[in-house]
């Protein structure tokens, strides 16, 4: 059982309160009746019908965004521009948030979904979903930078991380590291704690989901049928 006016609001054509005129207006038919009451329960699958007009519910989305630097990982922000800028207007209404969060200035792999119970999961610590990073830093990292790591570091505040995993590129300064925790700015601040403080940071990989080569900064797909069984299957 939902409320009507949400109900309304998800298919994207309404916000909540332009849903709530309408049915105060005796515009909405559930199941054949008028229905003047924004908070009535309705089944689900019930025929709701606006001006005579049946609509339909949006199901749960899941969209890959590769996030630029500069946007903040959010639905509203009073100072700074959100992730949910870049999405047209069709899907501002939909209820979708980031699933996890970038900091401003790191770029790469975000999931935006309405699925409150997957992300839920997922971000879940014990679900120990794997998040990998490419990242550059400041100085040379070392075998014993990489044993840091799968060892669990502790931060400068006494924080234990859980113990991942770095493999080094060629050039000592670049490589991929591995976590499934998400603690604030927890990559930052374990290089911090190394002396190599990070200077370039990408999300590549979440979970099952690898960021599609062909997305350009600043844009956006839905998942495929087969990445979004791969998200229930973690």
């Amino acid at each position: 059982m939902e409320r009507l006016d949400k109900r309304l609001a998800a298919t994207g054509r309404w916000s909540r309160k332009e849903a709530r005129d309408l049915i105060r207006a005796g515009r909405v038919t559930v199941s054949g009746q008028p229905c003047r009451r924004p908070e009535e329960k309705v089944e689900p699958g019930a025929e709701i019908c606006v001006d005579g007009a049946a609509i339909e519910a949006s199901g749960p989305v899941y969209l890959m965004l590769n996030k630029p630097a500069g946007l903040v990982s959010a639905t509203e922000d009073p100072r700074e521009p959100t992730v949910l800028s870049l999405l047209p207007e069709r899907y501002q209404r939909l209820g979708l948030f980031p699933a996890g969060r970038l900091d401003k200035d790191t770029v790469g792999l975000l999931l935006l979904t309405n699925d409150g119970a997957l992300a839920h999961r997922l971000l879940a610590p014990r679900s120990h979903v794997d998040k990998v990073y490419y990242l550059e830093v400041d100085g040379f990292l070392t075998r014993e930078d990489c044993l840091a790591v799968e060892q669990g570091i502790t931060l400068g505040d006494g924080t234990v991380c859980l113990p991942g995993k770095m493999e080094l590129f060629d050039e000592k300064n670049r490589a991929n590291l591995w976590i499934h925790e998400g603690k604030y700015h927890q990559i930052k601040r374990m290089m911090a704690s190394r002396g190599k403080p990070v200077t370039y940071l990408k999300r590549i990989s979440f979970g099952p989901l690898t960021l599609d080569p062909d997305l350009e900064e600043g844009s956006w797909r839905a998942l495929t049928e087969e990445e979004i069984q791969a998200l229930f299957r973690q």
